[in-house]
């Protein structure tokens, strides 16, 4: 079993950034890929990008250019770094691994 906890969403300005923290637990981190998604209030939830265990990364279009995804293996996290950020990201943010997900954290921009 996987538990994933995010951290450092917020409240910010329109052009402003933020970093998102996922801390997950269990063995074998460094072997798995993880997601990070995100849900608007009435929107289908939307895949955001991927770390795969090798360090490869994709983007959603929407984000691509913008947010970067990264991990710390011996700390047992993957990071959103996420710029220039827009009202329409605004959402509740998740990180995901082998089908499990954290509790999510919200993403609030202002414009």
């Amino acid at each position: 079993q996987v538990q994933l906890v995010e951290y450092g969403g917020g409240l910010v300005q329109a052009g402003g950034s933020l970093r998102l923290s996922c801390v997950a637990s269990g063995r074998d981190f460094a072997r798995n890929a993880i997601d990070w998604y995100r849900q608007a209030p009435g929107n289908q939830r939307e895949w955001v990008a991927i770390i795969r265990r090798t360090g490869s990364t994709d983007y959603a279009d929407s984000v691509q250019g913008r947010f970067i995804i990264s991990r710390d293996n011996a700390k047992n996290t993957v990071y959103l770094q996420m710029n220039s950020l827009k009202p329409e990201d605004t959402a509740v943010y998740y990180c995901s691994s082998l089908g499990f997900r954290g509790q999510g954290t919200q993403v609030t921009v202002s414009s």
